[in-house]
């Protein structure tokens, strides 16, 4: 492999107008579809195989015409203290408003009116009208929404509290200022690592290029494969991240390569065959991870999954090919200023170059040269050898203190309950819970099916049964009479629970109604499902836990090959992967403690805590453990090259720090930032994820692979590359170290550029 990218690179150097050339032809394309294409789909919770959505199919084929997935709205009146909303100014007002609603859109289906539907509340100050939809919530128009807003306003004037919630009002997530910020903050990194405008700007052009072509992509295909809002913009916020840290390790490499005298060309091509092959295999456990998220079978994950896989494909790439076409472009401009000013970087004398090989090779042989000034990453390095022990129990201690608060873990599907405080829809979610109590917001939905009931047995005296025995349970407040479909086969009844929707309560009481029907099944033989927001949430939580274990087994497992076969090795892949699982249960636990909690909550904007979403741990799982692996490889790749290269065991870490622990660090402040950038968003789902995969990033990339890596390498010494030898011959060796690129090099002639002969001729003195 790394002669293929060696060759790759030289060819993208060479033929840099083509290749870049072609790369803004892509964007161009993608730019063209995208502003082309349908407005993104609505954010879809279908859930295959679970008892909530074989309801919602069967509503859909018995009460035809009933549009289930369009949009709604509730437009909720409160009469101002000592009045009722049964007096006669504040009645017409309500008639005024819902005539106002039914005419005020063609896209509205129908409105359901207060006093028609009594949809009032005991004490008779609240009221609420329903208004249903043809289309879904992202097809509504703006003059739709205008329309809406304009009739709430009507009421308002009218002397009553208004305001509405539902899905209606949703829109595409806005990140804020925040975003801006963290690419800023990467940019600052990026100048301070290279030392160089042009060498910084690279990173951060080709990043925003590949974000581009692929959130373009996934906005042409959205309408076609049904992709919401949220899909591109955790599509944006990975792509990003890996963006950047790919094109800093393709460009650090070449500047290194630089350095050590080679020609430009070559330099590009040997950083490409040797990052480059890191680059491919930390790319590749990315997108196991992320395609890994079909196993789950939830098509919102696996479409956020595929889409954000796809974007780090195109990261990898940009990486092996534009970036050493850039690099041609730019020239001496992407060394640092010293090197510009020594001189013609890439052309240094035989003598000079001998005299750098005679030094190296005196370095290799004693360890470090006794005038050398070690780095910063050299210093830890030596720190962590000397006590490993009490780094390792330190972090390990540390990460698991953290994690305790993960223990708490609420799972739940967001709804009006966990907006903003100072949104109309929170204020709507509060006057209801008020008003009607607080089961309203998430009432159950049950669908009884008679169409296989036993002889003797109809569905009207089942669906009868099912009421006066729902009733009976714990934590019901309200049971509404059965509908009935024109076949007669299948009625419909609600049941408004005691508790709120995210409640402990109501979760059982929705496994107490289940048990119920199932006694019931056997009696008429009449089916009684369960649906609605609050049991599609049961029920999301339980796939979701029943998915974790196969998840993580096909992820980890195919990953440990992975890296099995990059590092030569069985014990490093093994701490790899349980490095990974202290980074995402902290993360999970610091996510607890802020968003569920409410600790620091001010700081990172939280307005409303409560349950945390759904998908959020395994998304967080896979997402985080592509991540995590991407430092292992980096890092850990330089020490297997330094140990392959004869060093030992303790001297091959120091190696490994001292060429790999800056830019290491500085890519993942790059990706914390990007990460932390979405904390900004209006989105609570998206809010939620990027300060997880920050905090996630931060503790695998400063605790984990900074400190738990070296310690347990020290700890296990020359075992730690131990692979058997039956095991040695079934694994393809890739060569990532670019062993088997320096032999070829070296027979050639080339293996320090052109005067490569002289540079391995002694010194003459």
């Amino acid at each position: 492999m790394a002669t293929f990218l060696y060759k790759l690179g030289r060819f993208a150097f060479r033929r840099r107008r083509f290749v870049a050339l072609i790369w803004v032809a892509l964007l161009a394309v993608a730019g063209v579809g995208a502003a082309t294409a349908a407005s993104p789909a609505a954010d879809s919770f279908s859930i295959p195989g679970t008892e909530a959505q074989r309801a919602f199919d069967l509503l859909d084929q018995r009460y035809p015409g009933t549009n289930a997935d369009g949009a709604t709205a509730r437009v909720v009146f409160r009469a101002p203290e000592g009045e009722s909303m049964k007096d006669p100014a504040n009645k017409a007002a309500v008639e005024r408003t819902v005539h106002a609603l039914q005419s005020g859109s063609s896209q509205v289906d129908r409105v359901a009116d207060p006093y028609t539907a009594k949809a009032l509340s005991k004490d008779g100050r609240t009221a609420y009208a329903q208004v249903s939809y043809k289309v879904t919530g992202f097809e509504l128009s703006d003059a739709s929404k205008e329309a809406l807003e304009a009739a709430a306003k009507d009421g308002r004037d009218a002397g009553l509290r208004v305001e509405t919630g539902g899905n209606a009002l949703q829109a595409i997530p806005e990140t804020g200022a925040t975003e801006v910020i963290g690419i800023a903050i990467s940019a600052v990194v990026l100048v301070i690592t290279f030392g160089a405008l042009i060498a910084a700007g690279l990173p951060l052009l080709t990043a925003l290029i590949g974000v581009g072509i692929g959130v373009s992509t996934i906005t042409a295909l959205s309408s076609t494969l049904d992709l919401s809002s949220t899909t591109s913009t955790l599509a944006t916020m990975i792509g990003l991240a890996v963006g950047i840290d790919y094109a800093l390790f393709i460009v650090s490499r070449y500047r290194a390569e630089v350095a050590e005298g080679r020609e430009r060309e070559e330099a590009a091509g040997r950083a490409v065959g040797t990052a480059g092959s890191a680059v491919v295999f930390a790319g590749l456990t990315v997108v196991i991870a992320l395609v890994g998220l079909t196993v789950v079978n939830i098509p919102m994950l696996t479409k956020m999954g595929l889409a954000a896989a796809g974007t780090v494909v195109i990261a990898v790439l940009i990486a092996l090919t534009l970036i050493p076409a850039l690099l041609g472009f730019a020239g001496a401009r992407a060394l640092p200023r010293k090197a510009r000013k020594a001189g013609k970087p890439g052309r240094e004398s035989k003598e000079d170059k001998a005299s750098k090989a005679g030094v190296a090779g005196e370095a290799r042989g004693r360890g470090a040269a006794a005038g050398d000034r070690p780095n910063m990453g050299t210093r830890w390095a030596r720190f962590v050898l000397r006590r490993p022990i009490a780094v390792l129990l330190t972090a390990v201690i540390g990460l698991g203190a953290v994690a305790i608060p993960a223990t708490s873990l609420e799972l739940g599907l967001p709804d009006d309950g966990s907006q903003p405080t100072d949104t109309t829809q929170r204020k709507a979610y509060d006057l209801l819970s008020d008003g009607f109590g607080p089961g309203f917001n998430g009432p159950l939905m049950l669908v009884v099916d008679g169409r296989d009931a036993h002889a003797g047995q109809s569905v009207k005296s089942a669906a009868a049964r099912v009421a006066k025995e729902v009733r009976g349970l714990d934590d019901v407040a309200v049971v509404t009479p059965p509908t009935f479909n024109k076949a007669g086969d299948t009625a419909m009844l609600n049941v408004v629970p005691k508790s709120k929707p995210s409640s402990v309560e109501t979760e059982d009481l929705v496994h107490d109604i289940r048990s119920t029907a199932d006694g019931i099944a056997q009696d008429t033989g009449a089916q009684t499902l369960v649906t609605g927001t609050t049991a599609m949430n049961v029920d999301v939580s339980q796939k979701l836990n029943d998915a974790l274990v196969p998840y993580l087994a096909l992820v980890v497992g195919l990953a440990f090959l992975l890296l099995m076969v990059v590092f030569r090795s069985v014990l490093v892949p093994l701490k790899a992967a349980l490095g990974f699982l202290l980074s995402v249960v902290a993360a999970l636990g610091a996510v607890v403690a802020v968003f569920q909690w409410g600790w620091l909550s001010s700081v990172f904007g939280v307005e409303q805590t409560g349950p945390i979403m759904s998908m959020m741990p395994i998304f967080m799982v896979g997402v985080v453990f592509g991540l995590a692996m991407d430092y292992e490889v980096f890092l850990v790749t330089r020490m297997r090259e330094a140990f392959v290269h004869g060093e030992r065991p303790g001297e091959a870490v120091v190696t490994g720090f001292r060429h790999g622990a800056r830019v290491v660090t500085a890519a993942a402040v790059i990706m914390i930032s990007v990460f932390a950038g979405f904390i900004g968003s209006s989105d609570s789902m998206i809010k939620r994820i990027g300060f997880g995969l920050a905090i996630a990033v931060f503790f695998d990339a400063f605790l984990v692979r900074m400190a738990v890596v070296p310690a347990v390498l020290a700890l296990l010494g020359r075992s730690a590359w131990w692979l058997p030898r039956w095991l040695q011959k079934l694994l393809p060796n890739v060569d990532v170290e670019g062993e088997g690129l320096r032999t070829q090099l070296a027979g050639t002639g080339t293996a320090d550029g052109p005067d490569a002969g002289a540079a391995r001729e002694p010194a003459r003195v």
